[in-house]
């Protein structure tokens, strides 16, 4: 598959997950704080039935950027881990799969921060 059909892939899964994200915040009365957790639970629960990683794998960072890619990291990082390490590995699992993604999501968010305001304290 060519690089650009797999970017209009990633774009349009991608995409079509937003816009059911959209679709549960204004049709139902669900917070958008619910709708991200189910979003990560069905990521974790597609991932353990084996569903996950084929659709990763077509839709690239279409499927894996969002919070359902995000249930999958975790799920697939509990299930190494145990695999390794056994009960301990069901416990840092899912903090050692995400943990890269998770510190470098809080380093650019600081250095946005510091960029945008200035490095001024407020008040």
């Amino acid at each position: 598959m060519g690089i650009v059909l797999k970017l209009l892939w990633a774009f349009l899964i991608g995409g079509l997950l937003c816009v059911i994200a959209q679709i549960l915040i204004d049709k139902t009365k669900l917070t958008p704080a619910r709708i991200l957790v189910g979003f990560v639970v069905a990521g974790v629960i597609l991932g353990a039935v084996g569903l996950y990683k084929p659709f990763a794998e077509f839709a690239g960072a279409g499927a894996t950027t969002p919070l359902s890619g995000f249930g999958y990291l975790i799920a697939k990082g509990v299930k190494e881990a145990v695999d390794e390490q056994g009960l301990l590995g069901a416990f840092t699992g899912g903090l050692s799969a995400a943990a890269g993604g998770t510190a470098a999501a809080l380093c650019f968010g600081l250095l946005a921060a510091v960029i945008c305001h200035g490095g001024k304290p407020r008040g």
